[in-house]
């Protein structure tokens, strides 16, 4: 059995996308958020420091995901913009650009994408509006780059 995420969820309960659901369009919440099922669309954490999500194993997101803590088992296609911590497991796999303050990965995760650290992702994600509900994947890099740790 898989042990989840290392990141801590804040005291309320979490929201649920479980499996074999499918949701369109933007997600917007605060607190935390589990997708067992599948999202096309943009995840928004509404300025709360704590909001996590987690993309369980048999998870899927189709967009944007720009939450402080992001933990990915499963499937992201599309950026992730998180200005704490990103964990990525070890079946996990993303399409798109990771920006991040810390970053765990276990061996066997997929990046096909950039990895931006520290106060180069904070910039970008200030700066960058969600794309289309189409993920973003036209926008995704193609090769592993990981950026110098900032001072």
């Amino acid at each position: 059995m898989r042990k989840k995420g290392r990141i801590k969820l804040g005291a309320d309960t979490p929201t649920l996308i479980a499996e074999d659901t499918h949701v369109m369009g933007e997600l917007r919440f605060q607190g935390s958020l589990e997708i067992e099922g599948e999202v096309t669309g943009n995840i928004l954490a509404q300025e709360a420091e704590e909001s996590a999500v987690r993309v369980l194993d048999k998870g899927l997101v189709r967009g944007e995901v720009r939450v402080p803590s992001v933990y990915v088992s499963g499937r992201v296609h599309g950026d992730i913009h998180a200005d704490r911590l990103v964990e990525l497991a070890t079946d996990s796999v993303v399409e798109g650009n990771v920006y991040y303050n810390v970053l765990q990965v276990e061996k066997g995760a997929q990046v096909n994408g950039s990895l931006v650290q520290g106060k180069q992702a904070q910039e970008v994600s200030k700066t960058v509006e969600p794309s289309d509900q189409s993920g973003g994947l036209e926008q995704a890099g193609t090769g592993l780059c990981i950026a110098p740790k900032q001072a």
